[in-house]
Order: structure tokens, then C-alpha cells, then sequence
């Protein structure tokens, strides 16, 4: 079955950032440390950037999961903060769900650890209600790539759209004429090659 292509909206857009906690993170063998790191303020970068409604929620701090990564924390002061006492599933905590239906927003832009389980449940049941999930593939990580390959058919086949922080920044701004230098200054600062391109661009244009 086809799905169809859904844009994805600023205006009709949220983003939900699920169990990034320190405990967690240190399972995350499908991308290098660094890597993922800042893949996952790369796309706390965008949410800031469109002033996109963002929700954070972590499982169980008190046990080994560990809280909430604390740069997530610092960049998303006021924020809803959804500390589940126990659910595996986010979906399963009534206050998360109610978050995310206050923002009047249908286009769920996800990320999380671990993919299979934490991103995975959450985006199955929200497709069931009828919202468009967006997994963001390189903010979510888990315990390698056959798990990680499986965890993304699951949700693909499902009707889930997978995409990477770079597309999700580049779908809603859409033109460049919507404030290049913004995006372009968000895309050098995460990613290298595109520093490089930007400081020749601007030797070119000083000249």
C-alpha cells in the first residue's frame, strides 16, 4: 500500500522527545556517542528554531534509566515535562497524551531511546488515533542496526514516515528565502561540511 505524502506543517507540527536519559543513552550502539548527541540537540536546535510545541518525557528517573539528559532540560525550560512514574509506553500516561492533544496539533515529530521500544510503542498507538508520526531516525537510537532496522520497518509499515533532522529542518522551512541565514547558521553549527560551505560562501560574497 502506498501512503501518501504528508508535508510536514509548521503550523501543524510538535515535537516529542522521549526517554533521551543518561542511563539510556549509554545503550545507543547504532550511532557513535558524539554522533548521536548531536543529532539529538541538532533536532532540539530545529524545534527552537520553527518554535515548535515540545513535549519531554522520561520512564521510571528514580531507577537505572536515569533523568532527563540535562541539555534537553536547559533548552526547554517551560516546556511540559512528563516524568512517568512506571509506563514503558508513553502513550500509556494519561498526562502525556493530554499534552500532546492541548497543543491542537496532528503531525507528531518523534524522537527518542530506545527506538524499538520507547519510540516505537508510542508512534504505534498515536497512528491508531489517527495522528502523521514523523520518526526522526538519527535522534532515536538503540542496541544496533539489525534492531534498529527492524524497530524502523515496524513503524514504516504502520504508516509512520522516517526521516533524519536535516530533512525535518529543510521540509519546514521550505524556501530559503525564509530567513537563510537562520537555518543556515542552525545547519553550521551541527554539521561540519556544512560549516565549510557556509565560510566559503561568505569569502565569496565578501569580496
Amino acid at each position: 500500500m502506498t501512503i501518501p505524502y504528508k508535508r510536514l506543517n509548521i503550523n501543524d507540527a510538535v515535537v516529542l522527545l522521549v526517554d533521551h536519559q543518561t542511563g539510556l543513552i549509554s545503550l545507543v550502539q547504532d550511532f557513535s556517542p558524539n554522533e548521536f548527541k548531536n543529532n539529538v540537540l541538532a533536532l532540539a536546535d530545529c524545534a527552537k528554531f520553527f518554535k515548535l510545541p515540545t513535549i519531554l518525557t522520561t520512564s521510571f528517573e528514580s531507577g537505572p534509566n536515569g533523568p532527563l539528559v540535562p541539555e534537553l532540560k536547559e533548552m526547554f525550560p517551560d516546556a511540559p515535562y512528563i516524568a512517568r512514574p512506571g509506563q514503558i509506553n508513553a502513550w500509556d500516561n494519561e498526562d502525556f497524551v493530554k499534552a500532546i492533544k492541548a497543543t491542537g496539533r496532528k503531525q507528531l515529530i518523534i524522537a527518542g531511546v530506545v527506538t524499538d521500544v520507547c519510540v516505537a510503542f508510542p508512534t504505534l498507538c498515536a497512528l491508531e488515533e489517527g495522528f502523521d508520526v514523523f520518526v526522526v531516525t538519527d535522534a532515536s537510537g538503540t542496541f544496533n542496526e539489525v534492531v534498529q532496522q527492524a524497530a524502523w520497518a515496524r513503524m514504516s509499515a504502520a504508516g509512520a514516515q522516517l526521516v533524519n533532522w536535516f530533512s525535518v529542518a529543510c521540509e519546514l522551512q521550505r524556501d530559503w528565502r525564509n530567513d537563510m541565514e537562520g537555518l543556515a547558521h542552525l545547519l553550521s553549527q551541527r554539521i561540519p561540511n556544512y560549516r565549510n560551505l557556509m565560510n566559503s560562501y561568505s569569502a565569496f560574497i565578501a569580496k
